[in-house]
């Protein structure tokens, strides 16, 4: 089983609380706008790259992501 906290295969290893800028920034952007695409959770790809989940959820934004709603039950109407 792979680790969960290991960067993913080909996401570049990422220092910890260091800016990401340009074209670095862009480069993210697009691979975890892929893997967000592809199904992943904002909180699997901040664990992956070890960056926060505000980060992610920023970066994904504007790179221009669709986000998906969140998960979990829905409360049904009080008159149901």
């Amino acid at each position: 089983m792979a680790d969960s906290n290991a960067p993913a295969e080909g996401t570049a290893e990422l220092a910890k609380g260091k800016r990401i800028t340009g074209g670095d920034r862009s480069t993210l952007a697009d691979e975890l706008r892929k893997r967000y695409d592809g199904g992943e959770s904002i909180r699997l790809l901040a664990a992956s790259t070890g960056r926060s989940y505000g980060f992610v959820h920023r970066l994904l934004s504007e790179s221009g992501a669709t986000l998906r709603s969140r998960g979990g039950a829905n409360r049904s109407s009080a008159g149901s």
